[in-house]
């Protein structure tokens, strides 16, 4: 289908139908940005296209003929169709050119994030994914504050006022260098000891620290750390000089007690020590498009992950 010969652009036919509203050349032109000669040449060009008579010009303004208050009307649903046009292809751009802004804790973004973002890739190659990486107290805040469209903490609750999702349990390990004096004890350590034991402690905000907390606090206040250390490199090296024990992910420590440069202390009571992974967002913006498929990709790909653990013999 073919426009007829002669058939004026939107542009012009906006301009017309903003003089119709604000009743002058020059209200029109300031609503445009463009100059009222400019305005009164193109309302001319128009009115010699179509042959017709469209303003009666006078020394107080310009006023609609009849001609020109019936190409108006006809002109409204053309210039709303056009404006529908242009809206649907804003929304191919969003589609097009969506952007995903996710945080996550260190051993989330270390072990987990790039499972979960390589499964969202496949399945929206046109997605840009920008991933930061903080504490899980700073996650929380960026989705309180919404500088996050998602967030993935670890610890042992739910931050409140924000919507969640567990993921996965992950499980805790006690680890001392091989020299320490743990390390060949026979009799397992309980939660009482630990707790009165002055231990490697990640900075405040951590979600390891918060759930270790949490467990230790119940036979109360634990000891005074024996360091506070901002990364899990470094909770593990200082670990391995001796200076303390520390509680760390089994997933972090993994290939140190497999080389036998840690060993990880029994437990008493067979306590196993957890803590959740957890998917979270802002309550008033729920998951949706690519944050909804990123959380529903990660909760099926820790849902079909093995559960046997591969703890090193001892």
């Amino acid at each position: 289908m073919s426009l007829p010969p002669g058939t004026p652009d939107l542009e012009v036919l906006d301009l017309l139908v903003s003089v119709a509203e604000l009743g002058s050349l020059g209200a029109a032109a300031r609503r445009h940005g463009i100059s009222q000669p400019a305005v009164g040449m193109r309302i001319g060009a128009l009115e010699r296209r179509l042959g017709l008579r469209l303003l009666d010009r006078g020394p107080t303004g310009s006023a609609l003929t009849d001609a020109g208050s019936a190409v108006v009307e006809l002109a409204r649903p053309v210039l709303a169709a056009g404006g529908a046009l242009m809206d649907g292809v804003s929304d191919l751009h969003r589609r097009t050119h969506a952007s995903l802004r996710v945080m996550a804790s260190k051993t989330i973004a270390d072990h987990r994030i790039p499972q979960w973002l390589s499964a969202l890739r496949k399945l929206r190659p046109e997605l840009a994914m920008e991933l930061d990486v903080a504490n899980s107290q700073q996650v929380t805040a960026a989705i309180r504050d919404r500088t996050a469209e998602l967030g993935f903490v670890e610890g042992p609750h739910s931050p409140a006022g924000l919507g969640s999702r567990v993921l996965v349990a992950d499980e805790l390990a006690v680890v001392v260098a091989p020299d320490h004096p743990w390390a060949t004890r026979r009799r397992a350590i309980t939660l009482r000891e630990l707790g009165e034991t002055p231990l490697l402690w990640r900075e405040k905000g951590s979600g390891t620290r918060e759930t270790v907390w949490s467990a230790l606090e119940i036979h109360g206040t634990p000891a005074r750390p024996a360091a506070e250390l901002g990364s899990a490199a470094a909770i593990l090296a200082t670990a391995r000089s001796g200076t303390a024990p520390a509680v760390v992910s089994r997933l972090i420590v993994a290939h140190e007690l497999r080389a036998g440069t840690l060993h990880e202390v029994s437990l008493a009571d067979s306590v196993t020590l957890t803590r959740k992974f957890r998917a979270i967002w802002h309550r008033r913006t729920p998951p949706s498009g690519p944050a909804a498929d990123l959380v529903g990709l990660a909760t099926r790909i820790e849902a079909a992950r093995p559960t046997r653990r591969d703890r090193p013999a001892r």
